[in-house]
């Protein structure tokens, strides 16, 4: 069993910075990959970025590419977002995935837990 509790969320202005943080409870932790997902209101949840349990591969959206950077801590046990250059259409409430599947799904349905998610608001 695996919880995730996301946190870091917040209201900033367009191009600004702000990061987020996944902590991870559970012996197997280190076994899984991790991913950011994110629903803004009247849409579907939709996948942000992806880390191996390695660390050594990730995978991101074209909306985030070069802008948002995904890694993670075995000591910590934190998955981590780091988001630069935010923009307006970045609002949303942003949530940690983690799957005992294969790195790289970008299918929601394939993630077996998550956390209850972080609101991120970009004012323009």
């Amino acid at each position: 069993q695996v919880q995730l509790v996301e946190s870091g969320g917040g209201l900033v202005q367009a191009g600004a910075s702000l990061g987020l943080s996944c902590a991870a409870s559970g012996r197997t932790f280190v076994s899984y990959a991790m991913a950011w997902f994110r629903q803004a209101p009247g849409k579907e949840r939709e996948f942000v970025a992806a880390i191996s349990w390695t660390g050594g591969d990730t995978l991101y959206a074209d909306s985030v590419k070069g802008r948002f950077t995904i890694s993670r801590d075995h000591v910590k046990n934190t998955a981590d977002l780091q988001m630069n250059s935010l923009e307006p259409e970045d609002t949303a409430v942003y949530y940690c995935a983690a799957t005992r599947g294969d790195f790289g799904t970008r299918d929601r349905a394939d993630y077996d837990y998550w956390g209850q998610g972080t609101q991120v608001t970009v004012s323009s």
